[in-house]
C-alpha cells in the first residue's frame, strides 16, 4: 500500500527527528512499538493545553507519559478530558489532573490509537467501545493526532476483516440491527452482529465465549452492533456515513472521517513516520 509521508512542519510543534538514535534498540514487540509511538506524540504536548485524552492499548502509553512529565515538572498546567471511564481512571492514577467537555468545550489536542487507518487518515475506532465519547472529544479538539504501529495500515477501512462498530441504543436493538443489514444487503460478504460482552472485537469478531448472551454495554449504557466486510468498505464513505446515521436507533459509529490531523506510525525498524493530513 502507497501513502504519502510528510512530517511536521518545523514551524508547528516540530517533532524530533524520525529516525531512532543510534543507542536505541529495535522495539520487539507490538506494545513496544505503541509506546514508541506514543512517547513521540507526547513530545507535542505543551504545558497549559487542554489534552484529549484517548482509550486503550496505545493510548495508555500516552497517558502514562504524560504523568510522568507533570510529576517531574516538565509540564505544568496540563487537563486531560477522558474519553471514557477507564481513560479518567487511568488517567487519575497518572495524575493528570481531569476536566469534561462542558467545561472546556474547545481542545487543544487529543491523541489517541486507532484500529485501522486508510490511505486519506481515515480511521475506524472503537472495537474498545469508547467510539462516542472518543468522537465527541477528538471532533472537539484543534489537533488530533493518531498513534499506530504499521499493522493497522489498510488498503480500505473495514479490511482488516474486524469490527467495524456501531453504538445503538437498547431500546429496539433488534430492529436498529435489520435496519443496518438493510444499508449493506448489496454488499458481498458483509455481516453484522450484536456484540456480546464476551466478544473480543479486537482479536476474533465471532469468538464468544459461554453458552448465555449478554451484551456488550458501553460507558453510555448503550449496545455495540458489529459491522464485518469481506473485502472492505467500497463507495462513498460520507454517504455510506449518513445512511447509518439516518437510522433512528443508531447514536454513533465507528468510522472517523476526516478527523485525524496526522497520524503516527512506529515501525518494526523502530523508526517512527508521521503521516500529515492533505490540506
Amino acid at each position: 500500500m502507497a501513502i504519502r509521508l510528510r512530517r511536521f512542519p518545523h514551524a508547528d510543534l516540530p517533532l524530533a527527528a524520525a529516525a531512532p538514535p543510534p543507542s536505541a534498540s529495535t522495539p520487539s514487540s507490538q506494545d513496544e512499538l505503541k509506546r514508541v509511538a506514543a512517547h513521540r506524540a507526547v513530545e507535542l504536548v505543551q504545558s497549559g493545553m487542554v489534552l484529549g485524552l484517548g482509550t486503550g492499548s496505545t493510548a495508555a502509553h500516552a497517558i502514562d507519559r504524560v504523568g510522568d512529565l507533570l510529576r517531574c515538572g516538565a509540564l505544568r498546567g496540563v487537563v486531560g478530558v477522558p474519553t471514557s471511564e477507564w481513560a479518567a481512571a487511568r488517567a487519575a492514577t497518572a495524575g493528570i489532573p481531569l476536566t469534561d467537555l462542558n467545561a472546556h468545550p474547545v481542545v487543544d489536542l487529543s491523541i489517541d490509537g486507532a484500529d485501522e487507518v486508510d490511505p486519506a487518515l481515515n480511521l475506524v475506532k472503537g472495537r474498545g467501545g469508547s467510539l462516542l465519547r472518543e468522537k465527541m472529544v477528538e471532533a472537539a479538539s484543534r489537533r488530533f493526532v493518531v498513534i499506530v504501529d504499521e499493522s493497522k495500515l489498510v488498503p480500505r477501512l473495514g479490511a482488516s476483516r474486524l469490527a467495524v462498530p456501531v453504538e445503538v441504543i437498547p431500546f429496539g436493538w433488534a430492529l436498529t440491527l435489520r435496519r443496518l443489514q438493510n444499508v449493506f444487503d448489496a454488499v458481498p460478504g458483509f455481516n453484522l452482529k450484536l456484540r456480546a460482552a464476551s466478544t473480543d472485537a479486537k482479536a476474533s469478531a465471532f469468538a464468544e465465549k459461554g453458552a448465555e448472551f449478554e451484551p456488550f454495554v458501553t460507558d453510555n449504557k448503550n449496545y455495540i452492533v458489529d459491522l464485518f466486510f469481506e473485502d472492505g468498505i467500497h463507495g462513498d464513505l460520507s454517504r455510506i456515513s449518513d445512511d447509518i446515521l439516518r437510522i433512528t436507533g443508531v447514536v454513533e459509529h465507528g468510522m472517523f472521517l476526516g478527523l485525524a490531523s496526522s497520524v503516527i506510525i512506529a515501525r518494526k525498524d523502530g523508526a517512527t513516520v508521521v503521516v500529515n493530513k492533505e490540506t
